[in-house]
């Protein structure tokens, strides 16, 4: 359910609802009370639009104002955002933060990935030896502590109307967010490639 739109005149009635009867407190459109309260009612209805948008801004998915805040909360923005990151990748970055419960496992490294805005598959490595299936690459022991990440050369994040702000580019590419992101989840004793 949606919050409702309130006017100047909504808040009015209601407020002349909330007042006692009788003479003293007249509810005629041209008594001088009314024109009282009626000067009161913009401050009202800016408070309850504000309000409105607080439950917008509670998620951090859809938050434009509280933006800052949530990026502090979480120590952001950080080398990993980039000189310039539009909002859609600051949310993105927020959100993926956020959801991330840690793990090391293909799956946790994929669906992190994919709450940045980034497709990816993981390749594994291991060393070679006998009986593996021929034309496999014969990679020593090291090998097995290496992972790669395959990902589009450039994810494009285009400008969306009622995600993105005004006067931001239209559109983004560019992996950096992701590729730092991942070196700073990756188990320390594993070397990341990306591919």
């Amino acid at each position: 359910m949606l919050a409702p739109i309130l006017t100047d005149d909504d808040l009015l009635g209601a407020f002349q609802l909330l007042m006692p009867r009788g003479e003293v407190w007249p509810r005629d459109s041209d008594a001088i009370q009314t024109k009282a309260l009626k000067s009161l009612m913009p401050t009202y209805t800016r408070s309850a639009a504000r309000a409105r948008n607080l439950l917008i801004d509670a998620f951090p998915a859809s938050t434009l104002e509280l933006l800052p805040e949530w990026e502090a909360t979480l120590g952001l923005p950080d080398p990993c955002s980039g000189p310039d990151p539009s909002v859609q990748q600051r949310r993105a970055q927020v959100v993926a933060r956020l959801t991330a419960r840690g793990g090391q496992s293909i799956p946790y490294f994929i669906a992190f990935a994919h709450a940045l805005g980034y497709e990816i598959t993981i390749t594994q490595y291991t060393a070679w030896r006998f009986g593996m299936r021929f034309g496999m690459p014969m990679c020593g022991l090291p090998w097995c502590f290496v992972w790669q990440v395959n990902a589009p050369g450039f994810t494009v994040d285009f400008f969306q109307l009622g995600v993105s702000s005004m006067g931001e580019a239209f559109a983004t590419w560019g992996n950096t967010v992701l590729q730092c992101e991942l070196e700073r989840l990756k188990p320390a004793h594993t070397t990341l490639l990306f591919n």
